[in-house]
């Protein structure tokens, strides 16, 4: 018999699946600011169809979100990235980093960025490929039967 002052009590908030899915808390929003080495270029996605950024200088190139990022960081149109280019496909690169807005208003303020890159906006670098737009004509009224 359990004497009456010593009460055992069950701690059910860590059991089963609901102590994986707790709130992901994460403390490491401060980062150090990862700036561009040789082999590496910065770049804003331009659209995601099988993840194709347009780089800096230029290029459009296909890039593969590598596994440590993939589910876990978001890579969103018009986002600033780093990209990692492959020596033997020029067309090809591999995204290192994702930047927050904050960072790539840095890099911006450090001349790493260029001027007519737009930060935190989906319509990059003005471009309007994949537009389609429709213009409605005042013909007054139209008769049913002669169409």
């Amino acid at each position: 018999m359990v004497p009456p002052h010593l009460v055992l009590t069950c701690d059910i908030s860590q059991d089963g699946k609901n102590r994986r899915r707790g709130k992901n808390e994460n403390d490491d929003d401060k980062r150090e600011l990862a700036f561009r080495e040789d082999g590496q270029e910065y770049a804003q996605v331009t659209k995601m169809l099988g993840n194709g950024p347009l780089c800096v200088d230029g290029e459009k190139r296909l890039a593969h979100i590598r596994g440590k990022m993939r589910k876990k960081v978001w890579i969103n149109q018009g986002d600033i990235i780093l990209l990692s280019l492959r020596e033997f496909q020029d067309g090809k690169a591999d995204v290192i980093v994702k930047y927050t807005a904050d960072e790539a208003r840095n890099l911006k303020a450090y001349g790493e960025l260029p001027e007519n890159a737009r930060i935190n906006e989906t319509d990059t670098f003005g471009e309007d490929e994949g537009e389609c737009t429709f213009e409605f004509g005042e013909d007054g009224e139209v008769d049913i039967d002669d169409i």
